[in-house]
């Protein structure tokens, strides 16, 4: 690695271990008191968040966040308990997506908390690091609430329950949750203690096939369809048609828009045509066609990933549309982790 990529990844190595808070849990973004509210955790975001750590080799801040993960489920496993048991209605008896990261504490404010992907993750990763040999289950309790995971997506019918998605917008059947749900459970079906119900697996891979190219009704395509390419590696052979459809309609200049018309943090006071650029785009797409070996798009969007680094060192959240104007959520630690795991995996092509 030469000297340049190895300083960026040991800047941004720095920035992620920050965001680690005792307990062992990442905030998405900033520090405590942001008012955007980006310092809590999120469960989709500590399993991004970990990945540059698991990549460079430094295991213990990885297994010291899944330890409280793990400790998080089991002090809501009543809750978990309830809904594997009682298909949830209401928002509020789904797992929820956000949790204040010192005492596990659920956010009771309304908020789109059905985000069915972020169960997923969980189980892929932990999953995962076991066939790696990398010990996060410590004893039965973990087992236990693993396998409550598993009954949570049983009863919730994963397969065609509509979420709020990666997005925590408007509840559809999102291709991505579906696709999360679909390889979280492959990963745990090869755990020798994990009860997967017959046909749990084989409906998300019929309804995932089903709806794929897309990413749901509404949305032909959206950047939250990368995540089938990786890490989930469960794209059903659409994974050229999913880049090339993002790349030619999302892709702008400071990063990728998350969907046509996305009016989160819209530069046009229609909500409408200036959609936010999104910086984990670019490190995401990087890591894709590395995985592909295709090392000219690699190096191509690494480059770009590099220009959404601000004046301070930090990557944010997004850029307003057409200007180098971040949001306050900076840095954020899932892009950081992105961009962490492209710089490395781009120089060893």
């Amino acid at each position: 690695m030469d000297p340049g990529t190895q300083r960026l990844v040991d800047e941004h190595l720095a920035i992620v271990r920050s965001m680690q808070s005792s307990t062992g849990l990442f905030t998405a973004a900033a520090h405590p008191g942001v008012s955007t509210g980006y310092d809590k955790a999120w469960l989709r975001d500590n399993f991004y968040s970990s990945l540059c750590l698991e990549e460079v080799g430094e295991y213990e801040p990885v297994v010291r966040m899944w330890h409280a993960l793990l400790d998080l489920f089991l002090k809501h496993e009543e809750k978990i308990a309830w809904a594997s048991e009682n298909r949830p209605y209401h928002s509020y008896q789904y797992i929820h997506a956000r949790y204040n990261p010192e005492t596990f504490d659920e956010f009771w404010e309304e908020w789109g908390n059905k985000q069915n992907d972020a169960v997923g993750c969980i189980l892929f990763k932990i999953g995962d690091l076991e066939s790696k040999g990398i010990a996060v289950i410590r004893n039965a309790h973990d087992e236990r609430i693993i396998n409550r995971l598993i009954a949570y997506l049983a009863s919730i019918e994963y397969w065609r329950d509509p979420d709020n998605g990666v997005w925590e917008e408007y509840e559809e059947v999102h291709a991505s949750s579906i696709g999360a749900c679909v390889s979280g459970l492959r990963a745990v079906s090869k755990l020798p203690f994990a009860t997967i119900p017959d046909g749990l697996i084989e409906k998300g891979e019929v309804a995932l096939s089903a709806l794929l190219p897309r990413e749901s009704e509404t949305k032909f395509v959206d950047l939250a369809l990368l995540s089938l390419v990786w890490p989930f590696t469960v794209d059903m052979g659409h994974a050229d048609t999913i880049i090339r459809n993002l790349t030619y309609h999302l892709e702008r200049d400071k990063g990728v828009i998350r969907y046509k018309n996305d009016r989160y943090y819209n530069h046009n006071k229609d909500g409408y045509s200036e959609e936010a650029e999104w910086t984990m785009g670019f490190s995401w797409l990087a890591i894709i066609f590395a995985a592909q070996n295709n090392p000219e798009n690699a190096r191509k969007y690494l480059e770009l990933a590099k220009t959404t680094i601000g004046p301070d060192g930090k990557i944010p959240e997004l850029y307003y549309s057409h200007t180098n104007s971040p949001n306050e959520n900076n840095p954020l630690t899932w892009a950081e982790s992105l961009f962490i795991v492209a710089l490395l995996r781009v120089s060893a092509l």
